[in-house]
């Protein structure tokens, strides 16, 4: 008898196992309940990603631009399709990813279940769960930019998540729709906002949705171009996270809550906007956010120095949990526009600046991170150097060294002939060397290493044989008497950095009028309409 029990017994439990390994087969995308829990409760602390779009002349291979989001501690990313090869790259890094649906594709999506359903196994299910996808971005700014596909975006939205809920993958992958800033009317001050009207037959259920599954309102977010708009009165200090004296800080005559800075009065808007349609359980995610580097003369203010600043407070503002004055305990996170160049880009100047890195991931310029979590933790600013950018000709560039190693005083001595660095002699090399002596010399402050657009700054060590360039840490504290050019050329202008930020085609939609008045010392909001 007993034996018969036992055998039953051995019977069941092979049966069981049979059964898991069918169960298994057949959901690949389940995660381990604790594995489920980890990632949702990481999920909720408050980060910085960057966009990476591909209009780059040179882009890294998918396996080189994972590797190199690795070196540079980057953990979440926002892709504007779902290029597989990059998915299949990013498999068990770490990284997480939110995938998009391409507005072109909204309407096929939107009109066909059967068409979500293979949208969702084929980007999705194929790549989950080794491939941290954490949410789908539905379009981009679709009510601002292809108003005729608006009436297609909730019910594009609603047959995805019903993939998702049929792959049981829709606890661990949000779904969302990235908003123009300009969808939110009468934003300064905070209190007094309000969903464009015209949009709201798309708005309130987009909102109720959002509500019923736990996903984030998707906003892209831009101080600047609220600067651009309302220069002379919204002032740059604001714009740019720096540190306010308290009669300049902005203050809501309504809520008298202080802003410290514009983004910030930019989500509480959001956020207050949605208070009036009865909604206050959806978190706000910047999808898009930045400063530009580089403009045209009617963009003065996109200068590396400002790029440098926005970008760096912001993220010390987000990794500091600082929250906002309505939502102090809620800290949005933000990804940052963009993490390379897009070179291709068409007019104006600014389009095509916006990157952190060349697509080649050279540097473009270095934020100033520091203490501020493992976010770009390599990136190391005390590890950089100023070197000739490839493809200038001989002539500009002696002008440059000239200039470096007269007026710019940077010591040139090593370059001379017999000394260590006189090999190779060509003037690339040489104004390599004088162009990091100033570089360091100016103690690699923005602005030091551009020398009219003709140097680049590099984390990769130029040092060679005996020749060791001043920023190496091989470098020993004799120095010599610095050697004059016998020309001199005219100064350094600005470094040459970019910020990760967006002026697409839909540029216009991005921006938010804004008038505050100034009064008393005290810097209060007065409201303008801004049309889409």
């Amino acid at each position: 008898m007993a034996a018969s029990k036992l055998t039953l017994l051995l019977t069941l439990l092979s049966l069981f196992n049979v059964l898991s390994s069918v169960s298994q087969a057949k959901s690949p995308s389940v995660l381990p309940l604790a594995q489920i829990k980890q990632q949702q409760k990481e999920d909720t602390e408050p980060f910085v990603g960057v966009n990476i779009g591909t209009d780059v002349s040179s882009l890294l291979s998918p396996s080189a631009l994972v590797s190199f989001l690795q070196l540079q501690k980057i953990t979440h990313i926002r892709l504007y399709d779902a290029d597989p090869d990059l998915l299949k790259a990013l498999a068990r890094t770490k990284i997480r990813v939110i995938i998009s649906v391409p507005n072109n594709q909204l309407i096929a999506i939107g009109s066909s279940n059967s068409t979500a359903a293979a949208w969702v196994g084929r980007n999705v299910v194929g790549f989950y769960p080794e491939t941290l996808i954490s949410a789908i971005a539905v379009g981009d700014e679709v009510l601002t930019t292809v108003p005729s596909s608006a009436p297609l975006l909730l019910s594009a939205i609603e047959s995805l998540y019903s993939a998702l809920v049929a792959a049981n993958l829709h606890t661990q992958i949000k779904i969302s729709t990235p908003h123009a800033a300009s969808i939110v009317l009468d934003p300064f001050p905070p209190s007094q906002a309000f969903f464009n009207q015209s949009l709201s037959s798309v708005v309130l259920p987009l909102l109720q949705f959002l509500s019923r599954t736990g996903s984030p309102l998707m906003m892209n977010l831009y101080p600047y171009y609220v600067f651009m708009q309302n220069k002379g009165v919204v002032p740059l200090d604001n714009s740019l996270f720096k540190p306010l004296t308290p009669s300049k800080e902005m203050v809501d005559p309504n809520t008298l809550l202080h802003y410290t800075n514009v983004l910030d009065a930019m989500i509480d808007a959001a956020y207050f906007s949605m208070k009036n349609l009865n909604v206050t359980d959806v978190p706000v995610l910047v999808t898009e956010s930045g400063w530009p580097s580089k403009g045209d003369s009617k963009e003065p203010y996109a200068t590396i120095d400002n790029a440098d600043t926005y970008n760096s407070n912001l993220i010390k503002h987000i990794l500091d949990h600082s929250g906002t004055p309505l939502h102090p305990e809620v800290t949005s996170s933000v990804y940052i526009y963009e993490l390379f160049n897009e070179d291709l880009r068409s007019p104006p100047v600014s389009e095509a600046n916006w990157g952190l890195f060349y697509g080649n991931s050279t540097a473009v310029y270095l934020l100033h991170v520091s203490g501020s979590g493992t976010f770009l933790a390599n990136d190391t600013t005390n590890q950089t150097y100023c070197v000739a950018m490839d493809g200038v000709d001989s002539k500009t560039l002696q002008a440059a060294l000239d200039w470096a190693c007269g007026p710019g005083r940077a010591n040139c001595s090593e370059v001379q002939p017999g000394e260590s660095c006189y090999q190779p002699n060509n003037v690339k090399s040489h104004a390599s060397y004088a162009f990091d002596s100033y570089y360091q010399k100016e103690g690699r402050s923005a602005g030091s290493c551009d020398f009219k657009g003709v140097a680049t700054i590099t984390t990769s060590d130029p040092s060679h044989g005996s020749c060791i360039f001043p920023g190496s840490k091989k470098v020993t504290n004799t120095t010599k008497q610095a050697v004059n050019s016998t020309h001199a050329s005219s100064a350094a202008d600005s470094l040459r950095f970019v910020t990760f930020c967006s002026w697409r085609t839909s540029a216009t939609n991005k921006g938010l009028h804004v008038l505050f008045f100034v009064g008393f010392n005290i810097l209060f909001f007065i409201p303008l309409v801004t049309p889409l």
